[in-house]
């Protein structure tokens, strides 16, 4: 029988908490332009792109492993707690993991605040690895938000 887990990080982050949720809730138009080395583009194909039930699909540049598509369904948006959350629903990943579903908070803290990111998993065989290489692209990607927003 294959596992499930949940993987969770905390990103502290040096731009006000509204002005990265605004970043995080532009993403379809914001991360193509800004990080064009991880994502191709990313595609609004039923809703808005924002709120519950939406659908988008994010192409991959050529340098990101083993990911070269995936489409997303939003099941959470809410503005008022800065709370976001998706399930993969298509793409690369799904061979690897019968359930992915990710959830983002931005919490404000001082100036600044916190990007709190769980994954919650099932994989589809007992071998695949644990998505730790999605952790680590998830925080690079908040990392580099909050600098581009910095200078922003």
């Amino acid at each position: 029988m294959a596992s499930s887990g949940k993987l969770e990080v905390e990103v502290e982050i040096k731009s006000h908490a509204d002005k990265f949720w605004g970043g995080i809730r532009d993403s379809g138009t914001l991360f193509p332009k800004i990080f064009p080395e991880q994502y191709k583009s990313i595609e609004t194909i039923e809703g808005d792109g924002k709120s519950v039930g939406s659908i988008r699909l994010i192409k991959f540049s050529e340098g990101i492993p083993l990911v070269t598509f995936s489409k997303e369904k939003i099941e959470i948006a809410d503005d008022a707690n800065k709370i976001v959350s998706y399930s993969v629903i298509d793409g690369d990943l799904v061979g690897f993991y019968k359930n992915f579903k990710a959830t983002l908070q931005v919490i404000p803290k001082g100036d600044g605040g916190l990007a709190k990111w769980s994954l919650e998993f099932e994989k589809a065989k007992e071998e695949v690895p644990d998505p730790d290489l999605v952790l680590e692209f998830a925080v690079k990607t908040f990392k580099d938000l909050d600098a581009y927003l910095l200078k922003a």
